[in-house]
C-alpha cells in the first residue's frame, strides 16, 4: 500500500475497479482544515481523464507496471504480433487491446507496452510519425499559401487533412495523438 506522500507523475494505482495513472498532482495545505492532494488522473485502459481529491495520508493500492520496448512485426486477422527487443519473444495483442493505435502501425515500429503482471495495460507509440501519402487529389500549382486543406489517405489507411499542395507519394509528419498533419518531410538524398 502507498500513501499520498508517494504520489508522483506517472504513478499507477488501483481504485474503483480500474487502473489510474497520475498526470498531475498538487499537495495543498490550507490555513484552515486538513491537508489534501488534488490530482488529475488518467484511466490506463480507457484514456478517460478525471480530477480527484485525496485526504493527506490516504492509502491507495500501488500497481507495479513493467514497460517493455517492442517492435511491431505483423498481424493475422485479429492478432497483432510484437517482438520484445530484449528477449526476442513474440507478444500477441488483440484488436480490442490496441484500440485506435492500429491506424498507425507500420512494420518495424518501436512500441512500448506496459504490463501489470502478464496483462498489457497501456500501449504507447511515438507521438510524431513520418508516413507516406498513398491517395489524395493532385496538388494545384499556386495553392501553397491559401491555407486550404484536403483529405489524404496515408500508407496505414488513416485519413487526415493535409494542405492542398501535397501529392501522392510525399511523406508527411503526423501527430498520432490528435491525428493531424504537422509538416511535409523533405526526402534526404543519400
Amino acid at each position: 500500500m502507498a500513501t499520498t506522500s508517494d504520489f508522483r507523475n506517472g504513478f499507477v494505482f488501483r481504485q474503483k475497479n480500474g487502473l489510474w495513472k497520475i498526470v498531475e498532482f498538487l499537495h495543498v495545505k490550507p490555513g484552515k482544515g486538513p491537508a489534501f492532494v488534488r490530482t488529475k488522473l488518467k484511466n490506463v485502459r480507457t484514456g478517460q481523464v478525471v480530477e480527484e481529491t485525496f485526504r493527506a495520508g490516504e492509502k491507495v493500492e500501488e500497481v507495479r507496471v513493467e514497460a517493455k520496448n517492442t517492435t511491431y512485426q505483423y498481424h493475422d486477422g485479429d492478432s497483432f504480433y510484437f517482438m520484445d527487443n530484449s528477449t526476442y519473444e513474440q507478444i500477441a495483442l488483440s484488436r480490442d487491446q490496441l484500440g485506435d493505435i492500429i491506424d498507425f502501425l507500420v512494420d518495424n515500429l518501436e512500441v512500448t507496452i506496459a504490463f501489470d503482471g502478464a496483462d498489457p495495460v497501456e500501449i504507447r507509440i511515438p507521438q510524431h510519425m513520418n508516413l507516406k501519402i498513398s491517395k489524395t487529389e493532385p496538388g494545384v500549382r499556386g495553392d501553397t499559401a491559401t491555407g486550404g486543406s484536403k483529405p489524404a489517405t496515408l500508407e496505414t489507411g488513416v485519413v487526415v487533412q493535409v494542405p492542398l499542395f501535397l501529392n501522392e507519394g510525399e511523406t508527411v509528419r503526423i501527430d498520432t495523438k490528435d491525428r493531424r498533419y504537422i509538416e511535409r518531410v523533405k526526402e534526404s538524398s543519400i
